[in-house]
């Protein structure tokens, strides 16, 4: 009876915690950037060198707060419990041990200059 009751509610527990999945959403950037530059939004911190762009997730890894790049110690920094992050996204101080989400950046020779998928 057990293992009926089990068949039975498996399916229906998987229909429950089933998720649809989010699109990505696009930001497309307008600005040009010089190489050493950088463009922040509230979720993403695009950042440029003479041969690479990448974009950062401004999310703290440890419990959420927005970041703070400090462009003098070119690192991000989370107000909340002063985690540091470099601009690569990798954990330099904690308390959080999770690296930030980068992001895929397009680079185009016209506007939009950026386009982050999110």
């Amino acid at each position: 009876m057990a293992i009926g009751v089990l068949a039975f509610l498996y399916p229906l527990l998987r229909f429950i915690g089933f998720r649809i999945p989010r699109k990505p959403q696009r930001v497309e950037i307008a600005r040009q950037l010089l190489p050493g530059q950088f463009h922040s939004t509230p979720q993403f911190i695009l950042f440029t060198r003479e041969s690479r762009v990448w974009a950062v997730a401004r999310r703290c890894t440890h419990l959420g707060c927005t970041l703070h790049y400090l462009e003098k110690e070119d690192i991000l920094e989370c107000p909340c419990h002063q985690s540091r992050f470099s601009k690569d996204g990798l954990v330099l101080n904690g308390p959080a041990r999770l690296a930030l989400k980068v992001y895929p950046v397009e680079q185009r020779d016209t506007s939009p200059f950026y386009i982050v998928t999110l």
